[in-house]
Order: structure tokens, then C-alpha cells, then sequence
């Protein structure tokens, strides 16, 4: 069938590309491709580190696409960084937020293994300030950039809306009416640094109480984050984020004094307000969505493209996803 994806970000361009795969005729309408939140974020895979209590089934779909990415990143040609995550903690204090982790990902069977100051620093020798931490080993990372640069040569772009059968929304925390208000943005500061003395695996964790992650990529990169504010207003990077996340990375990673500030970036994260995706049909005839990953659309969108494309061609959804629970009152 023909098929148009709104949003040429990870999440619309990956659903293009695997409905491409299965034989549609698909375009994708951007007039600024992969310049929104997929231009920012940091590519953790971390189905495990971002999880909470009351996410049990983020946590399940999020280690399904995990599954997934293997696959993808060959197809496309792009690195996959599997070294797992390193979760730590500065001080005492910190180190109960890692513990906390570890018992729940271990009561629902998932790896986590506990390490003491030692531990750590066996791992990653310029963490030797941190009181201890937990190795997470079935996380990674890709540059979601490079991702999207692979995509963008594989679907066929436009700038503005032609018609189709069918139209999947995937434009992030711009949903077209009526779906305008099933999502809202909040704001995600990222800098981006060039380092001799990268990590080898993500580093997340949290210093005096600041949640911070360090994320390698090649050639010495670091991208460094962790900042969430919802907010009116355009996102922009703050001098109050940017310290933030200086001065809470640099206790977990001294070498950071050395590194070059190469970039700061910020993004709106288009969250729901039951903090999962909205991914299947939306209630408007010839219409599905693919929107509100928040802070797991570049984990996500795998599934999210097999969901789109398997609903498209037998009806399949998961239910928890279904968009039509957010669409009680919308026309």
C-alpha cells in the first residue's frame, strides 16, 4: 500500500524503512529531517538503566527491541557499542540509587552484577573516585546520527505531504491535530566532547544526588547528559544545565577537565502522560501513530517499526501501546 511517515526522526525513519523492506510504497514528509530529538540524544540502548518501579513493561518491550538492534545496525552499517553500562555511585547515597536498580532489574531476571570500589575501578580505572556501582551488562549504544544518516539514503524524503492510504505519524512533540495534545515536551540538555581518555562502556550514575551518563563514540567522542525540565518555550541549552552536567560528570570522571567542549545541543523529548509510547492505530481512519517515546525512541523504534508494520499488514497491536487510550475526548 502507499504509505506516508510524518517525521523523518529515528523513530519515522526506521518505520519507513522497514515497511520499504516488506515491498510498500513508502514516503517520508520532513522539511527538516533528523534535526529533533534524534539529532540530540545520546543512542544509549538501556532498557535496564532507565528503568523504574511501575515500568515493568518498558522494561519488557525495551529488552525486545534491544534484541533487535544487532540486526539493524549490520543491516544499516553503523557501530553497535556492546561493553554493557557501568552504574555508579559518587557517595553513599548514591550508591543506594544503584542498589535499588540492581534489586529490580534481578527480581524480574535480568543481569546486574554489584561492584565495590575495586570492582569499578577494574573496569573503568578513571572512575576511582566513585564508592562503588553495578555492571550492566546487556546494554549498549549506537550514534543515532549515523543511524539516521544510513536511513535517510535508504527511504525516499519530501518536505511537504503528498497523500497515501495510509499516514503513520512520527513528528515528535509537533503531533499534527487532533493528536496535538496526547504529548509534551521536555527538555533534554546534551554536550557533546572530544576526549583522549574515553570510557570504554556508558557510564550512568548519580554524583552528590545529580543524575549524569557519559556515552563514548568513536574518535575520542563523549556525549554527556542527563538533564530533564519540562518547560514553556523553545528548547535551548542553559548555562545552569551546562553546569549541572559539568560539574556532576567531572566527580564521576576527573579526567573530564582535559576534554574539548565541542558541542551543546537541546531538544524537546515528546512525553505521554502515562509515560509509555503511543504506537498502532490512533482512532482516525488511515491514521497510526508512532509518537511519545520520550526518552526511549531511539531503543524503541525497532519494535516500533515492526509494531507499525505488522498492524498495517494483519492488525497485530500491543496493547499497551494502543494510542486510542490517550484519544477519550479528542476529535
Amino acid at each position: 500500500m502507499r504509505v506516508e511517515v510524518l517525521g523523518a526522526g529515528i523513530v519515522g525513519l526506521t518505520v519507513a524503512d522497514e515497511l520499504v523492506r516488506r515491498g510498500h510504497d513508502v514516503t517520508v514528509v520532513d522539511p527538516r529531517p533528523a534535526l529533533g530529538a534524534s539529532y540530540a540524544a545520546a543512542g544509549m540502548l538501556s532498557p535496564t538503566a532507565e528503568v523504574w518501579y511501575g515500568e515493568e513493561d518498558l522494561l519488557r518491550l525495551g529488552s525486545a527491541s534491544l534484541r533487535m538492534w544487532p540486526e539493524l545496525a549490520r543491516r544499516l552499517g553503523v557501530e553497535l557499542r556492546q561493553h554493557g553500562t557501568l552504574l555508579v555511585g559518587y557517595d553513599a547515597g548514591d550508591l543506594q540509587q544503584v542498589d535499588r536498580q540492581v534489586e529490580l532489574l534481578t527480581r524480574h531476571g535480568h543481569d546486574a552484577q554489584l561492584l565495590d570500589r575495586a570492582g569499578v575501578r577494574d573496569r573503568e580505572p578513571a572512575l576511582a573516585r566513585v564508592t562503588g556501582g553495578a555492571l550492566l551488562p546487556e546494554e549498549a549504544s549506537v550514534d543515532p546520527r549515523a543511524v539516521c544518516d544510513a536511513l535517510l539514503a535508504r527511504v525516499p524524503l519530501v518536505g511537504v505531504p503528498r497523500g497515501a492510504d495510509v499516514t503513520v505519524v512520527a513528528t515528535g512533540t509537533s503531533l499534527p491535530p487532533p493528536f496535538s495534545g496526547l504529548v509534551t515536551g521536555v527538555r533534554g540538555e546534551i554536550l557533546r566532547l572530544r576526549t583522549d581518555d574515553p570510557p570504554l562502556r556508558t557510564v550512568r550514575g548519580w554524583a552528590a544526588g545529580e543524575p549524569v551518563y557519559l556515552v563514548p563514540r568513536g574518535g575520542g567522542g563523549l556525549v554527556l547528559g542527563a538533564t530533564s525540565e519540562r518547560h514553556d518555550g523553545p528548547p535551548v541549552v542553559t548555562a545552569g544545565g551546562a553546569l549541572r552536567l559539568l560539574a556532576a560528570a567531572r566527580q564521576l570522571w576527573p579526567a573530564l577537565d582535559r576534554a574539548e567542549l565541542v558541542e551543546g545541543t537541546a531538544r524537546d523529548r515528546p512525553a505521554t502522560a502515562d509515560g509509555l509510547p503511543l504506537v498502532g492505530p490512533s482512532g482516525v481512519d488511515g491514521v497510526l501513530l508512532a509518537a511519545g517515546h520520550h526518552r526511549h525512541g531511539v531503543l524503541l523504534a525497532p519494535l516500533t517499526a515492526r509494531l507499525v508494520a505488522d498492524h498495517l499488514e494483519d492488525g497485530h497491536l500491543e496493547p499497551v501501546l494502543d494510542p486510542r487510550r490517550a484519544m477519550e475526548g479528542v476529535r
